[in-house]
């Protein structure tokens, strides 16, 4: 059952873990005095500083609303503000979308922000040689210039979420003749810049003071340092290296209990961590070999192995509180036996021999033991290969060279996904194709809620994956930062809401 809670942590448990605890202390009071510095703690590095050219979430937590802007703004409650647009109107079709656009904004280079900026940006994430990881969004949009503060954007389908979508980072507005160069040097219209990257150890943003609303900015300077080691992420708080740890490991939740220099804040998601499956391989294109990876897994026990029990069970690739959720953990519940005879019935001789792709997250690292030791008991060798963030993205997403992969799926609308033969599952079903397009123009609340609940349901009995469970992250932080996001509906790390109590 999803929690939100913050815990204060006593200072004897922080002497006791330190050993040099006057040391410590003295270092957490004196980051949590009133400053215009913060440092903030990553599990990965981005790959790359383009959101709108790379898949990996850590780039957005950096860049977006912080470098980049888009026209609508994701809150922390999951509602959306104007942003680069100041107003919009929608058409009665619900597929017109009229946009007022703010006539203050500009580049960091100089150049201005404008309709025109706007459909480039649209019109390159849809480009034949885009990697925008919503690009079959994007080409579903069509962009017109009315004025250079107006912009028309089309879609062929009914979206009841785009404007929810483009406020992600994989929307951001680009300036033309700077966004071939915005991996390494990105030029936004944000209220930061990029100051300093430190390859493989931090990342510093400074505050752009000719941002229209630079003044209103508490944090000047912001340093992001990249932790992937658990142990190390407990140091470096403990330490007062970082302030705040977003995402952090959870383990390090029980170094600081009860210590009242530090909150920990336990956020909602929209996340589903899941066992992908390459539906294309022998003998995973077999439906039974599939329901048996699935039954032979007890989602509890890897939410408890995985995420130290922060997470909800699901059994599709939809999370409770989600528009139309239905609860589908039913249909491939944990039952080994049952796993045991679908793999007879499919004719196949074990141990099965496969691997499983994990990535550097602590979640995936930890997880991954724990469902190989159950597979393990229904006749499947499941071999580990941890693999580093860019050899995931180029293989397993890329080249589609799996067997199997634990991953988390933080985008709150991918459920389109399954509809895309492409997509790195490679679940290929003209049925949920069909659904999905009827799901796409369904304009009343109800019919579209029911739709949704159909699709859930066809994965989950086609059990293209093994779905596991909705995470719940974990942030850490010094008890005097103010403005962190209760929730996380999207992954971001918005400087804007951020301050030290006591701050001017």
């Amino acid at each position: 059952m999803l929690n939100r809670r913050t815990v204060l942590t006593s200072s004897a448990a922080l002497l006791a873990l330190s050993g040099s605890g006057v040391h410590i202390l003295a270092a957490a009071q004196s980051a949590g005095s009133p400053s215009s510095a913060i440092t903030i703690g990553m599990s990965l590095e981005p790959p790359s500083l383009d959101p709108t050219a790379n898949a990996a979430s850590s780039v957005g937590e950096i860049t977006l609303y912080n470098i980049y802007e888009t026209l609508t703004k994701i809150n922390a409650d999951g509602s959306v503000s104007p942003l680069l647009a100041e107003s919009w109107e929608v058409s009665p079709d619900l597929k017109t979308y009229t946009f007022k656009l703010r006539k203050e904004a500009r580049f960091h280079n100089g150049e201005p922000f404008n309709a025109e900026a706007v459909k480039f940006s649209f019109d390159r994430a849809k480009a034949a040689n885009s990697t925008n990881k919503d690009k079959a969004t994007f080409a579903k949009l069509n962009t017109d210039v009315i004025d250079d503060h107006t912009v028309r954007i089309t879609n062929t389908d009914v979206e009841p979420e785009l404007l929810f979508m483009l406020g992600q980072a994989t929307a951001a507005i680009v300036e033309p003749k700077s966004a071939a160069k915005n991996a390494s040097a990105p030029t936004g219209t944000g209220p930061y810049q990029l100051a300093r990257w430190s390859r493989g150890t931090s990342l510093q943003l400074k505050r752009w003071d000719e941002h229209p609303r630079a003044n209103q900015l508490r944090i000047q300077n912001a340093t992001f340092r990249f932790i992937s080691d658990p142990a190390a992420q407990v140091a470096s708080l403990l330490a007062g290296d970082v302030d705040v740890f977003p995402r952090v490991s959870p383990r390090s939740v029980r170094q600081f209990e009860s210590n009242k220099d530090y909150q920990v804040i336990v956020s909602g998601s929209r996340a589903k961590t899941i066992l992908a499956i390459n539906n294309r391989r022998k003998p995973l294109n077999d439906l039974r070999v599939r329901q048996a990876i699935a039954a032979a897994i007890d989602r509890r026990v890897v939410i408890d192995g995985a995420g130290d029990g922060y997470g909800a069970a699901i059994g599709s690739h939809y999370v409770p509180g989600a528009f139309g959720f239905v609860d589908t953990t039913g249909i491939n519940a944990y039952d080994p036996e049952k796993a045991i005879r679908l793999l007879q019935e499919a004719g196949v001789k074990t141990p099965l021999k496969l691997r499983i792709a994990l990535p550097p997250t602590p979640y995936a690292r930890q997880g991954g033991i724990v469902i190989a030791s159950m597979l393990a008991k229904v006749g499947i060798d499941a071999e580990l290969d941890n693999v580093e963030w860019a050899q995931w993205l180029n293989n397993v997403m890329g080249k589609h060279q799996f067997d199997m992969t634990l991953i988390s799926h933080v985008e709150p609308f991918d459920l389109g996904n399954y509809a895309n033969p492409q997509y790195y599952w490679g679940y290929d079903s003209e049925p949920f194709q069909k659904l999905f397009e009827q799901i796409k123009t369904a304009t009343q609340p109800a019919e579209r809620a029911r739709l949704l609940g159909s699709a859930q349901r066809q994965i989950a009995e086609d059990s293209v994956n093994a779905f596991l469970y909705q995470p719940q992250w974990v942030t850490v932080a010094n008890k005097n930062v103010r403005g962190l996001w209760r929730d996380m509906p999207v992954f971001v790390n918005d400087l804007s809401t951020l301050r030290w109590s006591g701050a001017n």
